[in-house]
């Protein structure tokens, strides 16, 4: 789980989940308690103070705020000293746990690069949200012992708009060189390679689409910290609102049928009631000293957001029939699939509605997966980029975060600060918040956009990493631990003591503890373990299956490779 790009941030390990409650009523609004009352940070202040004028704002817009607002977001206002990743921040994420996750992100793509043709050239690597560089320079690392993928490599693109975390990742991964600003960002030099180039763009928007590339595209914990939207379903009542959209007032028939029907409404955030000072008792101040700053609340009428996003899937419409069902919606996280989608295998943001793509659907065990025909309607994603032109599909995207394998989310936002889940509504821009992945909507909106894309997964981390080869590796670094440990003891024979020796066992001891603990944390499958919560999806090119022959998995997911 990692950083951001602009309006997009990424992530962290959370594995608990914030079940927030779902009030029926929309609370009042106070509006001039904004200027008297004490606000945990200016954040707060500001954002109640807009609400008191705008009205409630929807999640997606409050996560935005509280993330990447420049006026104290969580990501672009970093306090001095202090960093959201490690021990000493609020989340560690995989790639600081162990080495093994970022060099098997690295084989993966190395054994995708085989089972793609071994391309020569016009290769490029993309990760979003790619946090302090660390799961990328042990992919590099990687990737070094491969030298015809390595010298095929022209450039790495990190998309990251925190200007802290781009100084961190420079001096990670380019070390003293120096760091150029472009028109388009940032650039630098690969420590690992003169020849290859460490380009920083603040939008996904900025990395040049060119058909002729094979792009290597990972996000890790990325998803999981772009805004949502939530809705809940609630029933027909013959004395509802009429509903006005964009344009005015609905037709009568639309109306009529609405009321008759169960309907969506979106889930905003307001301040909660803060207790007068002079009226309320010594219990009731406080108890609201420890009451976050907002909640959420029902709208009243549709939104226009709960007029067209739950539309966009039949899963959503499947449940809007049964009231107080919420769903969660992020329109950023298709955008990112299908932008991952098109750089891979080409076409448009839309698809014909009677265009056959294909996904790959997780089956009951969660660990296997099959290839079934998933038609997808046009409407879902439109965009005024031209349309890709890819002659032969190449590339592959790798998304590893967490969330359910196939239902829809809901109630997942959740505050994360010192390593605890918290409230999501209390201490604006000092807070990270994190939601579920719809692993789902990121397949049908990368199959939707392009026709030459298939998508794998989601399987559990822990079996992927299992697939990968990790409990092997975790062999090799034991073996390697043990084999330094032995060089350092021939090298003092002689001039050692007693206690000196002891002390050589205990370093090789934790050395050990260290990289089997840092794994068994990684492959956890246990109700709350990162190998279970944590899921592994691929986008890749569109292959037909052999007359006769099983159709290719990638490595991971049920595949392998032949060097």
């Amino acid at each position: 789980m990692n950083s951001f790009c602009l309006r997009a941030v990424g992530s962290a390990v959370r594995c608990a989940r914030w079940r927030p409650s779902l009030p029926t009523r929309q609370s009042p609004i106070r509006c001039a308690s904004s200027q008297s009352r004490q606000w945990s940070t200016p954040l707060a202040k500001n954002l109640a103070e807009a609400i008191s004028t705008t009205g409630p704002i929807s999640v997606a817009a409050y996560m935005r705020q509280c993330l990447t607002s420049p006026d104290g977001g969580y990501y672009t206002s970093q306090t001095q000293g202090r960093d959201q990743f490690g021990q000493k921040g609020d989340f560690v994420t995989s790639p600081e746990i162990s080495q093994i996750f970022g060099e098997l992100v690295g084989i993966w793509m190395v054994a995708e690069w085989i089972a793609q043709g071994r391309k020569s050239e016009g290769v490029y690597i993309m990760e979003v949200g790619p946090g302090r560089g660390t799961l990328m320079d042990d992919a590099l690392r990687t990737i070094r012992n491969f030298p015809p993928f390595a010298a095929a490599i022209d450039s790495v693109y990190l998309v990251e708009a925190s200007s802290s975390l781009r100084k961190a990742q420079k001096q990670l991964l380019c070390g003293d060189a120096a760091m150029q600003e472009t028109e388009t960002g940032f650039q630098s030099t690969s420590k690992h390679s003169e020849q290859l180039r460490i380009t920083w763009c603040e939008d996904v928007r900025f990395v040049p689409k060119d058909a002729t590339k094979t792009p290597f595209i990972i996000a890790h914990e990325f998803f999981d910290a772009l805004p949502i939207h939530v809705f809940q379903s609630i029933a027909p009542a013959p004395d509802s609102p009429i509903t006005t959209s964009m344009a005015g007032a609905l037709p009568s028939s639309s109306a009529s049928r609405q009321a008759q029907e169960s309907q969506w409404r979106e889930l905003v955030v307001s301040p909660t009631s803060a207790p007068n000072r002079f009226l309320a008792t010594e219990g009731e101040l406080k108890a609201a000293e420890n009451q976050p700053d907002f909640q959420l609340t029902q709208s009243k009428a549709s939104t226009p957001h709960s007029l067209y996003l739950p539309e966009l899937s039949p899963r959503y419409k499947a449940l809007r029939s049964q009231p107080s069902s919420v769903i969660e919606i992020s329109p950023e996280s298709q955008f990112y699939a299908a932008d991952f989608a098109t750089r891979i295998g080409g076409g448009t943001s839309s698809v014909a509605p009677s265009h056959q793509s294909h996904a790959t659907i997780p089956t009951s065990d969660q660990s296997a997966s099959r290839t079934t025909p998933a038609s997808v309607s046009s409407s879902s994603n439109r965009s005024s980029e031209p349309p890709i032109t890819k002659s032969h599909p190449s590339g592959a995207a790798l998304i590893l975060d967490y969330g359910p394998t196939s239902t829809v989310p809901n109630n997942s936002l959740r505050g994360i600060h010192s390593h605890a889940r918290v409230s999501p509504f209390t201490e604006p821009g000092r807070v990270d918040l994190s939601v579920d992945v719809d692993f789902v909507a990121l397949a049908e909106a990368a199959i939707r956009s392009s026709p030459n894309v298939e998508v794998h997964g989601p399987v559990e981390q822990g079996i992927w990493l299992e697939a990968m080869g990790g409990r092997e590796r975790v062999g090799q670094l034991v073996r390697g631990a043990i084999a330094r440990a032995n060089k350092r003891q021939e090298s003092l024979e002689g001039g050692r003591n007693e206690g000196a020796e002891m002390g050589k066992k205990d370093g090789l001891r934790e050395d050990v503890e260290r990289i089997e603990a840092g794994w068994q944390r990684l492959v956890d499958r246990g109700s709350q373990g990162m190998g279970r919560i944590y899921k592994a999806m691929a986008i890749l090119p569109y292959v037909e299956a052999e007359t006769g022959g099983r159709k290719r998995r990638p490595v991971g997911f049920g595949g392998d490779v032949t060097v």
